[in-house]
């Protein structure tokens, strides 16, 4: 129904910077949910930073002052910009919509979906 694609990952030295993108293969009628997660080996998944409908962001201690989120609704894709990476920011990164649709008959289709994932590594 709704698919993501995401770019930009790649390895990095510390200090460097990487930026994302996650593109939607189509418009949404309504975001419900719309951010960033990160999953390191051996841990679990984690939200890293999220963004409203409205534009409103929010972000994990982790990432606050370095990274931002951002939106551009007309190219229907998501950003993730990552300044100043450290090690321990290595993980496959995912971007996250959940959102809602509509038929050409007009009913609403509820749906969650995840991006491919985006491999980051930030060593020396």
């Amino acid at each position: 129904q709704v698919q993501l694609v995401e770019s930009g990952g790649g390895a990095v030295q510390p200090g460097g910077s990487l930026r994302l993108s996650c593109t939607a293969s189509r418009s949404i009628s309504r975001i419900d949910a719309n951010g960033w997660y990160r999953q390191a080996q051996g841990k679990e998944r984690e939200l890293v930073a999220s963004i409203t409908s409205g534009g409103g962001t929010n972000y994990a201690d982790s990432a606050k002052g370095r990274f931002t989120i951002s939106r551009d609704n007309a190219k229907n894709t998501l950003y993730l910009q990552m300044n100043n990476l450290k090690p321990e920011d290595t993980a496959v990164y995912y971007c996250n919509l959940d959102g809602v649709i509509y038929t050409d008959t007009g009913e609403p289709i509820v749906f969650r979906t995840w991006g491919q994932g985006t491999q980051v590594t930030v060593s020396s």
